[in-house]
């Protein structure tokens, strides 16, 4: 397999599997803005509406721990075209739709796409790139990862103001449309198969404790529902559950669904913690800011996602410099820095007042998103690089399942600590002081990362890489 990274032109390659990346990541984003006029156009309430965005992570987290299996049983070509094709027809539907249910089948569609996606095209890089190139791979990877939910919601914004809510999906497809074309003439095979046996009650397994633990998770990061509502509840038990048979299980199989033997690399299992405490945080700051802007500071829509875009555009052109820091010194002290970054800045968000300025916010968050550039790739490089080849496509998934979580979690727990914490008696005041606390929770688990970096070691490229 290595001996094919020197015939494959990586050019090509990685403006397909970016692009790819670019709208299964921007679709994650769009919807937000345009739901309520969704709901008037649809006549459906917002509890209903949700589901259009609840339906894509739940599909999306129970896809993500599956491909690794996939990866071992298909070639990357018809892989990556199935699912880009799977994306592009639910494109297309949720384009189309006449009523609400069709539109759920193509969100079901599109999600089920790019959750194979996301892991499948790291995959692919740390195959076609040698270990000391790949830092600035995944840093180009990560300028996408950065972009496309940061402009989603302005781009929503704009769009549903001027054009009618189904232009977010025209917007997509033809990207998506010829993203299929330019990889059926230039996608190569480079992962290997090793025709994995369908082990189908690992299949259920993983679907009900992944999506049981994401439905929980997500529900409780809803502000109609509360730890102790059953909707709540029962899914996170069952998931919990359900996830323990099903990694017991995994470790029982000579060839599982998702290796969770991977954990036993000391390095990957650390970065991967790190990883998680990073997009918790940032995920945090991407849900909340918007929340107390609108709600709370009279911002519109479109003014919160301009807040928000100075620090996705610094994040997304810093990942590639990130990236050759990485592939030059290592992660260790990308890390620690990104993270000191981090926690200051996340503290400097739990100082809020009613009167705080919008200039404030797009700066500090600026200034966080540079934090997060230099933590989250370098991290998932370094820890990946720890693995052998065959264990790449598991640990991808393992990476993305890991992230989709703590994205979850990050959410559910900071909204229900802003709002336990808020005084309505004293006004505004009373709930800018929830979003505070909910920042200074978020500060202590960026302060968490940063004493774990200094764990970090064997993270240059290419030396002691075992």
């Amino acid at each position: 397999m290595e001996g094919n990274t020197t015939t494959i032109n990586r050019t090509p390659l990685m403006v397909v599997l970016i692009s790819g990346a670019f709208v299964a990541i921007l679709n994650q984003t769009l919807l937000g803005t345009a739901l309520p006029h969704i709901m008037t156009d649809l006549e459906i309430d917002e509890a209903t509406a949700q589901w259009l965005q609840s339906i894509f992570m739940l599909v999306n987290g129970i896809m993500i721990p599956v491909t690794a299996f996939l990866i071992e049983r298909f070639t990357t070509r018809a892989l990556f075209l199935t699912a880009m094709g799977s994306f592009a027809i639910g494109t297309l539907i949720a384009a189309i739709a006449p009523s609400f249910s069709l539109l759920m089948v193509g969100r079901v569609l599109q999600a089920s796409g790019a959750g194979i996606m996301m892991p499948l095209m790291q995959t692919i890089m740390f195959l076609v790139f040698p270990i000391e190139k790949r830092g600035t791979a995944m840093g180009m990877f990560g300028l996408v990862i950065a972009f496309a939910p940061a402009i989603g919601p302005t781009l929503s914004g704009w769009l549903v103001e001027h054009f009618h809510w189904r232009s977010l999906f025209y917007v997509i497809l033809p990207i998506a449309v010829i993203d299929i074309i330019v990889a059926y003439k230039i996608l190569v095979n480079v992962t290997k198969q090793t025709f994995p046996k369908v082990d189908v009650l690992s299949i259920i397994l993983s679907t009900l404790g992944f999506g049981g633990l994401l439905y929980g998770f997500s529900m409780a990061g809803d502000v109609n529902h509360s730890w102790g509502s059953p909707m709540v509840y029962v899914p996170l038990i069952v998931g919990g559950i359900t996830l323990l048979i099903f990694i017991r299980r995994q470790l029982q199989l000579e060839k599982p669904i998702l290796e969770f033997r991977i954990f036993q690399y000391r390095m990957f299992t650390l970065t991967t913690a790190i990883g998680m405490i990073s997009f918790l945080a940032m995920i945090g700051g991407a849900i909340i800011l918007p929340l107390m802007m609108q709600n709370y500071l009279g911002y519109n829509a479109v003014e919160s996602g301009l807040a928000l875009l100075p620090g996705a555009v610094l994040m997304g052109l810093m990942n590639p410099v990130t990236g050759r820091l990485f592939d030059k010194f290592g992660g260790k002290w990308l890390a620690i820095s990104g993270l000191a970054l981090i926690s200051v800045t996340t503290f400097m968000f739990s100082v809020l007042t009613p009167e705080t300025t919008w200039l404030y916010i797009a700066l500090v968050n600026a200034a966080r998103m540079l934090g997060v550039a230099m933590v989250m790739m370098p991290v998932t490089t370094a820890g990946l690089n720890q693995l052998p080849t065959q264990y790449i496509p598991h640990g991808t998934a393992m990476n993305n399942t890991m992230r989709q979580m703590s994205g979850a979690i990050g959410t559910a727990l900071l909204i229900s600590v802003m709002m336990n914490q808020a005084i309505p008696s004293e006004g505004l005041e009373g709930y800018v002081h929830g979003v505070n606390v909910s920042f200074f929770v978020a500060g202590v688990f960026a302060v968490i990362g940063l004493v774990l970096a200094f764990f970090i070691k064997n993270s240059i490229p290419g030396k002691d890489a075992a």
